[in-house]
């Protein structure tokens, strides 16, 4: 089941993602994580929202155009993009994070939107979307933010109340991407 919300698509990176984005400010230190079936070393680094296209295509977006990954909120200077790589270079996770108010709490200060969380379907269950959640989280506080919020697909649903996110409202259909509920965090 896809641990995202409303975008995203993918096949694997060409190599490492580890390279820094030019977003001003230097990425945070990869972080190994274990993978299903095995202790294969998966690294978690921040990388060009480029990077997390084609995974985010073939896990979110199955069929659509590769066009249908990309957001505007790739070329925001503040968006921060995550990707967990194998040492192959293979990207096996992504999510993506941006400034962007909270549609039921407008008003609310250092609200940030998780978008294009996705782990590869052979990689579940091993701790990668646990690992590149935590780096979007780091990176979040980081930056003074106090609330992440995302429209979760319903099937990662349980996924995102493990990590503290809460839902709001109730579910619904998106008629390209199927279902989803709103949900939120506090940090």
């Amino acid at each position: 089941m896809p641990t995202g919300d409303d975008d995203s698509g993918a096949e694997p990176s060409p190599g490492p993602a580890t390279a820094a984005p030019d977003h001003g400010e230097a990425p945070p230190r990869a972080q190994p994580a274990v993978a299903a079936g095995g202790y294969t070393a998966i690294m978690v680094a921040r990388v060009p929202p480029e990077v997390t296209h084609p995974l985010r295509g073939r896990v979110l977006r199955p069929g659509a155009p590769p066009g249908s990954v990309r957001l505007s909120a790739d070329d925001h200077p503040a968006t921060a993009a995550f990707a967990a790589t194998t040492p192959t270079g293979e990207v096996v996770g992504t999510a993506i994070v941006y400034p962007e108010p909270c549609p039921w709490q407008p008003q609310r200060p250092a609200a940030w939107r998780l978008r294009g969380m996705a782990t590869d379907p052979g990689r579940r269950s091993g701790g990668i979307g646990d690992r590149v959640l935590g780096a979007v989280l780091d990176h979040v506080r980081g930056q003074g933010g106090a609330l992440v919020w995302c429209n979760a697909r319903t099937p990662a649903r349980r996924f995102y109340e493990r990590a503290g996110f809460v839902p709001h409202g109730e579910p619904w259909e998106d008629p390209d991407i199927g279902p989803h509920v709103a949900m939120s965090r506090e940090l």
